[in-house]
């Protein structure tokens, strides 16, 4: 009978608990992540909050009012920009977009869509193809704070310039400075390019299907979840997405080692865009 244990299998015995103790609370899941993002985040808190060991945010979870949700905004991964990876985008613009120009009603589902910026990014391209009036972009995420951000389209001023070279580089067509107004501050969008866009709340983790899609983005997402959660959101999207439908996902994630590999054709195995066969 073994009677010690390593620190590693303690705390390892622990974040299963943490994690446990944040889904009975607020009902949201990270059982499933990769282990090694979440210990990350886990230590960083225990840092911040000068917290000795695991089973003390474990404590604070269950007894602190609201301190579920800081730990919530540490798990949730909010990296983006306008028209990033561009050569993706000018991918989509060149050999995607043509392809939806038949349709008489264009749906797309940016999944984890942080504060916004992909879904504006793809707001602009479907405009200055002339499809953004019969478009609906659906942009979700688990985290509410950055969805009441993003259904604002404001963003910093500074890195405009940045965004200015992604969307030019994606092979954007206008002036980019025509799509927003600024002050010394931020810079605000068109609303013209918001009125096709819907921000609200999904977990992929515990979170269904609601609608057929032509296009899903998931891209940078699924890197955090184990290989039986990547399973689970898959078989999601799969279900999620109308037949010759389009998966987007990021640069270092595919379908090849996955069981939907069968199910898709690498439409631009570069840009890690699939198409569905079935």
């Amino acid at each position: 009978m073994k009677d010690t244990l390593t620190i590693e299998e303690r705390e390892d015995i622990e974040i299963d608990l943490l994690l446990q103790a944040i889904y009975s609370v607020s009902g949201f899941d990270f059982r499933k992540y990769m282990r090694s993002s979440i210990k990350r985040r886990v230590e960083n808190r225990m840092r911040l909050d000068h917290v000795r060991r695991i089973s003390g945010l474990i404590e604070m979870v269950l007894y602190e009012k609201g301190y579920v949700e800081k730990l919530l905004k540490d798990f949730s991964i909010n990296v983006t920009e306008m028209f990033r990876d561009p050569d993706f985008f000018k991918a989509l613009r060149l050999n995607i977009v043509p392809l939806l120009r038949n349709l008489p009603e264009i749906r797309i589902w940016h999944a984890g869509c942080s504060t916004g910026e992909e879904a504006f990014s793809m707001a602009i391209i479907l405009k200055e193809e002339g499809l953004y009036d019969k478009a609906r972009i659906y942009a979700t995420d688990m985290n509410e704070d950055v969805l009441l951000h993003a259904e604002k389209g404001i963003l910093p001023l500074n890195r405009m310039q940045s965004y200015t070279k992604n969307y030019l580089h994606a092979g954007g067509n206008q002036e980019f400075s025509e799509y927003y107004t600024t002050d010394y501050q931020y810079a605000y969008l068109d609303p013209s390019l918001l009125k096709n866009i819907e921000f609200f709340q999904h977990n992929l983790v515990t979170d269904g299907s609601f609608n057929e899609f032509h296009i899903i983005m998931c891209r940078n997402v699924m890197i955090y979840f184990t290989s039986e959660l990547q399973t689970y959101v898959n078989q999601l999207f799969y279900d999620s997405l109308c037949k010759d439908g389009f998966l987007a996902v990021g640069s270092k994630e595919t379908l090849h080692t996955s069981s939907f590999s069968e199910d898709y054709e690498d439409f631009d195995p570069k840009e890690r865009i699939y198409r569905k066969l079935k």
